[in-house]
């Protein structure tokens, strides 16, 4: 009796192992309906720049990216499949700074820079690293070591025609980054012209007009900076940036 008993023990024990396992290898994106992106091996369904050479590539199964690809013209990465409406799910992380400190500026909730008494824009020093999300070949969400965090809509920001209420809705609402060298993840959600955007689960982004982006295109991840010919070290604001748990689902 007791050997049936332990037998019976054992085999409810194996099969709650058995489950524990095959539960943890789904994906709660894959459940929800999203298509993965990148299959953490190598970068098929990516087009890899021109003449980077090995600039972008995956190490240890995240994507990698050194800011030295030596293409000549577009040095960025982009998806081959295009889209119009979709949610994102992106997890980022930098790996380190460039190689000098970079002028860092305040952006106000407003969308303006804080200024000193005489109007000058304060621009402290500091160590900084850039990159971007590039929305359908139009739109960018930045990457950054700013003190407004990541998400913010550069080109609306900083576009004078649009409205003062549209201009302060591409700045983030708070800075949800986490130190350099840990990951971030991103959920971006496209609807026509609008955008929406969470960093580690906070919606920095909400429902922000982008004049343009009702278009369709692909993903991509931004080169910014690289090597400044004069002393051969790479820029202050270089992408020094690694991406992984890419997923998307189109609306």
């Amino acid at each position: 009796m007791k050997k049936s008993i332990r037998t019976v023990a054992i085999f409810t024990l194996a099969v709650f192992i058995s489950s524990s396992v095959f539960s943890q290898k789904k994906c709660v994106y894959e459940e929800q309906g999203f298509t993965k992106l990148f299959n953490g091996k190598d970068l098929s369904g990516w087009i890899i720049p021109e003449g980077d050479n090995g600039h972008w590539s995956v190490i240890d199964g995240v994507i990698d990216y050194d800011a030295r690809s030596e293409a000549e013209d577009d040095k960025s990465l982009w998806s081959e499949k295009e889209y119009t409406d979709f949610q994102l799910h992106v997890e980022w992380r930098f790996k380190g700074y460039g190689d000098h400190l970079f002028k860092l500026p305040t952006i106000l909730p407003s969308g303006e820079y804080l200024r000193d008494e005489e109007g000058n824009i304060i621009e402290p020093l500091g160590p900084n690293s850039d990159s971007g999300i590039l929305l359908k070949g139009v739109g960018q969400t930045n990457l950054w070591c700013w003190s407004v965090g990541s998400g913010e809509l550069w080109s609306v920001r900083n576009n004078k025609d649009l409205p003062a209420e549209v201009r302060a809705a591409a700045v983030p609402g708070s800075n949800q980054d986490n130190p350099v060298g840990f990951w971030n993840a991103f959920d971006i959600t496209v609807k026509g012209e609008y955008i929406t955007i969470k960093n580690n689960g906070i919606i920095v982004i909400h429902n922000a007009y982008y004049p343009g982006l009702n278009v369709k295109g692909p993903i991509g991840f931004q080169h910014h900076g690289g090597i400044d010919a004069k002393t051969g070290k790479l820029k202050g604001a270089s992408s020094l940036v690694q991406f992984r748990n890419i997923w998307i689902k189109e609306l």
